[in-house]
């Protein structure tokens, strides 16, 4: 399996619901640095996984539309608590949403898996992967 990765980064605040949580009840911040990982068994015609560019700019604007937002006001996300392990859903889905659409170029479509790892330090992480196709 081939595969290319590409990295950005967003800043949120939130707060989460339940005692596990302790002092992240408060609302709080978080810078994540996020990889994109596409993974497809054949390069394209072109002899690439994707275009980097492409895929960069598209990841891009996903990650734009949650910058600089208290994700506790976001209608989106209402009653939900924005785990790290809930926004690399998030991010995935976007992602794959852009794939079928074409954001990343016809060629892309032969991407069968992509996994979204945010970074919420340099000791943790979290992540979600999943296939381009399925329907979950």
């Amino acid at each position: 399996m081939y595969s290319v990765s590409v990295r950005d980064h967003f800043m949120i605040a939130h707060s989460f619901t339940g005692p596990v949580f302790g002092p992240a009840q408060r609302l709080h911040g978080a810078t994540y640095v996020v990889d994109v990982e596409f993974r497809r068994p054949a390069l394209d015609a072109d002899g690439i996984v994707v275009d980097i560019g492409r895929a960069l700019e598209t990841v891009h604007a996903i990650l734009g539309a949650l910058n600089f937002q208290n994700l506790d006001e976001v209608e989106e996300f209402k009653g939900r608590n924005t785990t790290t392990e809930f926004l690399a859903r998030i991010v995935f889905d976007r992602v794959v949403a852009a794939i079928h659409r074409g954001d990343l170029g016809e060629q892309a479509r032969g991407i069968q898996i992509v996994k979204v790892t945010l970074h919420e330090s340099h000791v943790a992480w979290a992540g979600f992967e999943g296939p381009v196709n399925a329907t979950a």
